[in-house]
């Protein structure tokens, strides 16, 4: 009789399954090899064409590589976009990619590619079904409506024709509801949650600290800032940099607003025992000081809105707040920079206000208010919010008000459109602040976040700033996606 020999397995590793060398090692090889030929291919563009042709030939082998990625993997989309989002999205155009934003450029990259890869497997024969929800999907395709078609519909009823700037100006709401039908096709169970939360928190997490030393006036992190994210109109002096923690969202409100966003997600997921809890005290300690560092009275509004709220709704996040009194304690210690500078402009004209607040009036006062009669306040002045500023040391200002955000880009029936989103996402996310996963703490934190913008936007738009409204949309695709899967099971 023959007698078989068993497969040799000494190469595999212990506990590996069958077949995992040889599948790993293949695709380490493909890896390597496809390095190597494009290594070769861009040393043989740039000696015969120059080295700009040699970064193209790179460039269109990584956008592939993503599209191709998201296509096979759509969660991949989500992933890549919102962990690079806080360090890629303060870079201006034409700073490394020619008329858009890296992070507008690789959004558009993976969500092409996972709209490409949904419709491949669709004529495959896949179940690939629209989802609605209509108690968050109607309201929120209305504001979409009134953000985009409505303002430029306006300009041609009172018979302007739209600007470029016009034209792009109506991008980032429609960016925003992108993210969201993103977010909701591709996280769509608790494993796929968490891991958002950490992709959202840690970058987050970056972002403070590098706020933080900028704060502390690191010559290197001042530099490096410098040379990416200080451009733009009204670009700060590179002096300038250390006063507040603007960190690579290039603003402070930007980055105020991400780091509170994340700060209190991480309270909300502490809350139920989510996350490691050296985890958890790192991302909080590293978030607190940069709630000080990014040295903005609205985002020091915005945390006493959302402590208070925390402290509302969770009980034994309230009897534990004395032991985390130290850390509080040395979070403003090393945030005490940027903070105290804000406070030192307080009462300087005569007025218990900022300094800045007082330059934010007569910009509204001079520059915006004389745009408003009975026609413009109902239907709108212009989807642009910027207007070209008269003195020398500023090219453009900046409209510094939410309410009159709104009313600026399409009047009353915007506004009125972003109060119905508000009333029903609030009331949507009632029931699911309840649930004790991951999903239960987007659902916490979306509430909290929305409610303390809705206090912010009485002083400021945030919406539309970099990284704020993708961060709540992130959250709000989560919740109604969870909510949505609930109700259909």
């Amino acid at each position: 009789m023959t007698q078989t020999m068993p497969p040799r397995e000494s190469a595999r590793p212990p506990g590996a399954p069958a077949g995992a060398s040889r599948g790993s090692g293949a695709g380490t090889t493909l890896i390597v090899t496809g390095a190597v030929l494009l290594s070769a291919a861009a040393g043989l563009v740039a000696a015969l064409f120059g080295s700009a042709a040699a970064y193209g030939l790179v460039g269109v082998a990584f956008a592939a590589l993503l599209f191709a990625t998201a296509a096979l993997y759509p969660i991949f989309a989500t992933y890549s976009y919102l962990v690079t989002l806080p360090i890629i999205a303060g870079i201006d155009r034409d700073t490394l990619l020619p008329l858009v934003r890296p992070n507008e450029a690789l959004l558009a990259l993976v969500v092409a590619g996972a709209v490409f890869g949904a419709f491949l497997r669709y004529v495959r024969g896949d179940d690939i079904r629209p989802k609605f929800y209509p108690a968050v999907d109607v309201p929120l395709g209305v504001f979409l409506l009134m953000s985009t078609v409505w303002p430029l519909t306006s300009l041609t009823l009172r018979g302007h024709i739209p600007t470029g700037e016009e034209y792009a100006a109506i991008l980032p709401i429609a960016k925003l509801v992108g993210i969201y039908f993103l977010v909701r096709y591709t996280v769509t169970n608790e494993h796929q949650i968490l891991r958002t939360i950490r992709f959202i928190v840690w970058p987050g997490a970056v972002v403070a600290l590098i706020a933080v030393l900028q704060t502390l006036r690191f010559p290197l992190v001042t530099a490096l800032l410098d040379t990416l994210w200080n451009s733009g109109a009204n670009a700060a002096n590179p002096d300038e940099l250390g006063e507040r923690g603007s960190a690579t969202l290039g603003s402070p409100i930007a980055t105020g607003d991400v780091v509170i966003i994340c700060l209190i997600l991480v309270l909300c997921c502490g809350a139920r025992g989510l996350l490691g809890r050296r985890e958890r005290l790192v991302l909080a300690m590293i978030l607190g000081t940069g709630v000080f560092a990014a040295g903005q009275f609205s985002t020091w509004i915005a945390a006493l809105v959302g402590f208070a709220l925390i402290a509302w709704r969770f009980p034994d996040l309230r009897r534990q707040a004395t032991r985390f009194a130290p850390l509080a304690l040395v979070a403003l210690v090393i945030g005490a920079p940027a903070f105290l500078g804000r406070l030192e402009g307080i009462g300087e004209y005569g007025l218990p206000v900022p300094e800045s607040w007082l330059g934010r009036y007569d910009n509204l006062r001079y520059m915006y208010l004389p745009h408003f009669d009975w026609v413009t306040t109902l239907i709108g002045v212009s989807p642009n919010t910027s207007v070209e500023a008269v003195e020398r040391w500023r090219e453009v200002i900046y409209l510094e008000s939410g309410i009159l955000y709104f009313l600026w880009i399409g009047g009353i029936p915007l506004l009125a459109a972003f109060l119905w989103l508000s009333l029903r996402v609030l009331r949507t996310v009632r029931p699911a602040i309840r649930h004790p996963g991951a999903f239960g703490a987007c659902a916490s934190s979306l509430e909290i976040v929305w409610l303390f913008l809705l206090v912010l936007t009485l002083i400021d738009p945030h919406l539309q700033l970099r990284g704020t409204g993708d961060l709540i949309f992130t959250l709000l695709a989560i919740t109604v996606g969870g909510i949505d899967a609930r109700r259909r099971t």
